[in-house]
């Protein structure tokens, strides 16, 4: 086997060396037949077709379905770093959550200057009709997805905080149901911590949050923009998981201050609204006016404390990249303590300092919009053309605040499987965690995400990457 191991990688330091996570695995796949492993990739693929796990990407005039790209080699970690990454997502969730609880009432860390007031205020994420008001357990940010990357280093560092609506869990349990179709007897014989229990315990934090203690099976349902969203899979799949009702804004109703569901036995009172649905769709009474997508008078129900709404509304400020990078001096501030887990160091194009030297370096650094997501809206400077920096210079210059730029790391790989054997690729990980009560419930190996493309950096499905199972070792 030749593997080129140029960069970090987490499988092999040479061709002749493996690393201890992967030892016994590499075994086991030299002892393979190459047909029958090319033939358990093309099951793999078609496990996903038949099963549906797709997903749409709105600048699609077709609007077509895609299947999902899966690589049936697992990327493994080990206990002892997962448990670090458990610790340091544990310590970042709950300074999330102190964070929104403190922005939207007394805004403590601005008064002490932790925090620029420029920030916050005109900031599209920061909703004002939060202000004055603290959910259900005083929890923001119930589900949260923290991606995490490898460089040079065997550290991982957190690259994004995604809060508002995070998405990618079906694709992790359906990575493991599939691996386990396909290999039931390495599962086994590997002790692979079993990330499948993610609704059972996503339903029980709901629960904890419903607004009536008294009910102890409050009415549930996963609120969904429709079939033709990009995720609606997803949503399919955890309402089904769930046991609850997927519903559209249509089916819902605000009777009597309660928030109401249609059923054929008549309207039914709604304790808990798991949402998928933007921000501003929410309620046209309180956000955008034409909105189809959501509630009318919904947010009155939810200021009311007659519903609770998962994640609540305003949680994506902390998705803003620019908070990100204060999120170490937010950890300090609320927990008087040091990141468990660093940050990829960030320059501000909002600060003149960090603009000059981000105008001066386009070609080495990757820019980011503050609001943008997917991997849409940024420059990997790189590799691109003159004229494509030139272009996002202009658009830098034209309003700095909106971009935030990073070094261009070099993202550690992982194997994926080939007809020509195995082959390094770049990969990041989406980490869930779970928030009720000031407990964190972090799901063991979360979702692992593949640029499949040769050198490529960007491991979005929508820009090309794929997904692999992840295994966290027990022992």
């Amino acid at each position: 086997m030749t593997y080129n191991t140029n960069k970090y990688d987490e499988a092999f330091i040479s061709n002749n060396s493996t690393r201890v996570n992967y030892k016994k695995f590499h075994n086991w796949f030299q002892k393979q037949s190459k047909s029958e492993l090319s033939k358990k990739q093309v099951d793999a693929l078609n496990f996903f077709e038949k099963t549906g796990v797709t997903f749409k990407v709105y600048s699609d005039t077709e609007n077509r379905e895609n299947l999902i790209p899966f690589d049936i080699i697992p990327r493994i970690l080990n206990h002892k770093e997962w448990n670090k990454i458990v610790k340091g997502i544990t310590q970042r969730v709950l300074a999330i959550n102190f964070f929104l609880n403190d922005i939207y009432n007394e805004q403590e860390i601005i008064k002490h200057g932790v925090l620029p007031l420029d920030l916050i205020q005109n900031n599209p994420a920061f909703l004002k009709q939060m202000i004055g008001f603290s959910p259900q357990e005083k929890t923001y940010n119930h589900i949260s997805g923290i991606d995490l990357i490898k460089t040079d280093t065997s550290d991982f560092y957190v690259l994004e905080d995604n809060v508002r609506v995070p998405s990618g869990a079906s694709y992790m349990i359906e990575n493991r149901d599939t691996m386990i179709k396909l290999f039931p007897e390495l599962i086994s014989k590997y002790n692979v911590a079993d990330n499948r229990n993610y609704t059972n315990n996503l339903s029980e934090i709901l629960k904890v949050v419903a607004p009536s203690k008294l009910n102890k099976n409050p009415n549930i349902v996963l609120l969904t923009p429709g079939i033709y969203n990009s995720a609606f899979f997803e949503h399919a799949f955890l309402a089904d998981k769930l046991g609850v009702e997927l519903v559209e804004g249509k089916d819902l109703r605000v009777i009597n201050k309660f928030l109401n569901m249609k059923t054929i036995e008549g309207w039914k009172k709604v304790d808990v609204v798991y949402r998928r649905v933007d921000d501003i769709f929410l309620d046209p009474l309180s956000f955008k006016e034409d909105s189809f997508l959501g509630v009318p008078g919904l947010m009155e129900v939810y200021r009311n404390k007659n519903v609770t709404i998962a994640n609540a509304p305003g949680t994506g400020i902390s998705d803003d990249k620019a908070i990100y990078s204060y999120i170490p001096d937010i950890i300090k501030f609320y927990l008087g303590e040091k990141p468990i887990l660093k940050n990829v160091k960030t320059f501000k194009c909002r600060l003149r300092e960090d603009l000059k030297f981000v105008l001066d370096n386009l070609n080495q650094l990757v820019i980011k919009e503050v609001h943008g997501s997917g991997g849409y809206g940024m420059l990997i400077g790189p590799l691109a053309s003159r004229n494509e920096i030139s272009k996002f210079e202009k658009k830098i210059r034209r309003n700095p605040y909106n971009y935030i730029a990073q070094p261009t790391l070099a993202l550690s790989t992982c194997p994926i499987y080939t007809k020509k054997g195995l082959t390094p690729r770049h990969v990041d990980l989406r980490s869930f965690a779970l928030l009720a009560k000031d407990k964190v419930k972090v799901i063991s190996g979360g979702l692992t995400r593949v640029a499949l493309k040769k050198n490529s950096l960007i491991v979005n499905s929508s820009q090309g990457g794929g997904t692999k199972d992840t295994w966290v070792l027990s022992s």
